[in-house]
């Protein structure tokens, strides 16, 4: 525990400092390293040996991250990316089929797509008053709030969940896929999240200058939301790693396993924030 407490505090810290790069290359840069070590640990799940598709894999999630950053300035959608990933997949499938299976490359295109096309939704955020300008109504801090509370409804739900369910779990979530999470975890981490986003949303309501649609209501309902998701997405992860018969994705930090671990329900928290603000805005906008 002692050693899982210290890589978290350091892990903030860490982003502390990467927020402080928002509006800069460095931001969605930082976030691609995010994405390549993702992407690098579910090849390996996957049992990927082939060292052409591996670099194909770091590229194609590398590269989704990084155009993102651009992606109100391109005329060539990121979707012609992700096809063009996957037509070369297919080919380097074709080129060692002895070694490289089919459900090997759709999982890890899957991965190396999927995954980091969720974690852009920071760097879409990074840009959300000129992506999202009928909801965002060009407020100065917009962006920081929206990715503490992605971020918050991530990693502070899972947080919560565990101290909760150390202190009241007596039943079981999900046996079966991860014998450890219990209900009155899961409900602790729901509740305890809930509350940090209305702390979160009274400092920025206060003091800083945030759109008039992020209303303490709307905090609510997505935090409530967005952690029920989080639970799933930590579940589904878990499940992976069953079926693949491994503990964790890695070992780069300590107390807590690779970055696919910690960023597990971050993935389908993030995907889940955006789609929520694109509906919102288009609601909003007419």
């Amino acid at each position: 525990m002692k050693k899982r407490l210290l890589t978290a505090v350091v892990g903030v810290s860490i982003a502390v400092g990467w927020l402080f790069t928002i509006g800069t290359p460095a931001f969605a840069i930082i976030m691609s390293v995010v994405a390549g070590i993702a992407a690098f640990e579910m090849m390996k799940v996957f049992g990927i040996k082939n060292k052409l598709f591996f670099a194909l894999g770091e590229i194609t999630a590398v590269a989704i991250v990084i155009l993102a950053d651009y992606q109100q300035y391109l005329k060539l959608p990121v979707y012609a990316l992700w096809a063009v990933a996957v037509l070369l997949g297919l080919i380097i499938m074709v080129t060692d089929y002895k070694d490289l299976k089919f459900e090997q490359v759709a999982c890890s295109l899957m991965s190396v797509i999927l995954i980091p096309a969720a974690l852009s939704v920071v760097v879409y955020i990074q840009n959300v008053n000129d992506l999202l300008p009928a909801m965002m109504e060009g407020k100065a801090n917009n962006a920081v709030f929206l990715i503490l509370f992605t971020f918050f409804c991530a990693w502070l739900t899972d947080g919560f969940a565990l101290f909760a369910g150390m202190a009241l779990g007596k039943h079981k979530l999900a046996p079966v896929i991860s014998p450890k999470k219990t209900i009155e975890g899961a409900i602790g981490g729901v509740l305890g999240n809930i509350l940090s986003c209305v702390v979160l949303w009274v400092i920025f309501h206060t003091y800083f200058s945030i759109s008039s649609h992020i209303t303490l209501v709307w905090v609510i309902c997505s935090a409530l939301g967005l952690s029920v998701v989080s639970i799933f997405g930590d579940l589904a992860a878990s499940t992976i790693k069953r079926h693949a018969g491994i503990k964790d994705f890695g070992n780069l930090l300590p107390g807590h396993g690779g970055i696919m671990d910690r960023f597990d329900s971050s993935v389908f928290v993030f995907a889940a924030c955006w789609a929520e603000l694109l509906i919102m805005n288009r609601v909003i906008g007419g």
